[in-house]
């Protein structure tokens, strides 16, 4: 066990500290360790700083040229190299998503000399792992831990892999901060309900959320659609309201920096993702008070919703039974206010407080 008898150090490594879900939890956990008195060091990979966090920065993108050639990434490699033997850290954590294989082994053999936590953000663990198990578990078999942020992630990993390290930590929510940003004024005159994700990849598949959207009593009802985020697939997006008449009902709001006002105002929250991880954006909606209709997609929504208490989940990609599922929460007014009394309640088991009592417990440092 690790007692407060000197500063426990700690390590947080990550792309960046904006857009991402697993870079959220890395914020939120950095202010949690600072508070308890850990002295946090928050290493990212490319300069994009939008999140609040807690601790000391270190910023690699600084550092990264245009050309970002192999000099470059090699002095990179060095430099962090040189601030982590220097440090001497208790723990590092990594965020990151795993992609390049000989990069990884070289990061997870080489260059981490210390206790080290590996996350998995997705179902998809082939974006954190080889999917060569005989490498995946040369590489990760003796590592601290391997957490996973979803029961349906942990038990693919384990048997894919055959790995006896991994456990399972529920991504973490800061309700408080959450409760204060979702009072600010927004000007929506409509009722709505709300879709909320990138735009890079159609994993989110707003295509679909808008169909379904366009099939149920919604637009007669005039409650609009309103989708927050950006990228590369909006045109197609926009095409897809023009084909299904809804042009007049669908909005598209960009990314918001504060999407809480957003989901406090909407009548319910739709998540129709190809799959997910521990989606952070459900959590969120339940802290603002908003009830959730969601895929039943791998992973994470079943984890979270509670079918008939705190939303509604439905036969992953059956488009119809999503229209159903719309429909029912404006026709049946009983069912969505007790859904949407129980929302608020069904999150507090994600409190940063109660995760990040987890975290220690995982790193067995006792603070009291």
């Amino acid at each position: 066990m690790i007692l407060p008898n000197k500063k426990i150090k700690i390590a947080l490594i990550g792309y960046r500290l904006s857009t991402g879900g697993a870079e959220k939890v890395m914020a939120i956990l950095s202010h949690f360790f600072e508070n308890k008195g850990l002295e946090v060091h928050n290493i990212i990979v490319l300069d994009a700083v939008s999140y609040s966090y807690a601790g000391k920065l270190v910023n690699l993108g600084k550092l990264k040229n245009e050309s970002n050639g192999f000099l470059n990434k090699c002095n990179r490699f060095t430099f962090l190299k040189k601030y982590l033997d220097e440090n001497q850290f208790d723990f590092i954590i990594d965020f990151r998503f795993r992609i390049k294989p000989i990069q990884e082994l070289i990061i997870a053999k080489y260059l981490y000399q210390t206790k080290t936590i590996f996350t998995v953000h997705s179902f998809l663990i082939d974006h954190y792992m080889p999917k060569w198990s005989f490498l995946t578990r040369f590489m990760y078999g003796a590592c601290y831990k391997l957490v996973s942020i979803s029961d349906e992630s942990k038990a693919l990993i384990e048997k894919k892999h055959q790995l006896k390290n991994v456990v399972r930590i529920y991504n973490p929510i800061d309700i408080n901060e959450i409760a204060l940003k979702s009072k600010t004024e927004i000007t929506v005159d409509y009722e709505y309900i709300i879709g909320v994700g990138q735009m890079e990849t159609n994993i989110k598949q707003f295509d679909k959320l808008i169909e379904a959207y366009a099939k149920s009593i919604l637009p007669i009802k005039n409650i609009h659609l309103v989708l927050l985020g950006d990228g590369e697939q909006k045109q197609k997006l926009l095409n897809v309201v023009k084909e299904k008449n809804v042009a007049d009902k669908v909005h598209f709001l960009g990314y918001q920096h504060n999407p809480f006002s957003y989901l406090k105002k909407a009548r319910f929250f739709v998540l129709c993702s190809l799959n997910e991880g521990l989606p952070n954006v459900i959590l969120e909606s339940l802290a603002c008070e908003t009830p959730v209709i969601a895929f039943d997609c791998s992973s994470g929504p079943r984890e979270m919703i509670q079918h008939r208490e705190n939303g509604l989940l439905v036969a992953n990609q059956e488009l119809g039974k999503l229209s159903e599922a719309m429909n029912l929460f404006v026709e049946d007014e009983n069912l969505y206010q007790y859904c949407k009394q129980n929302t608020l309640q069904s999150v507090q088991s994600f409190a940063v407080a109660t995760i990040g009592e987890q975290w220690l417990n995982l790193m067995n440092i006792s603070l009291k």
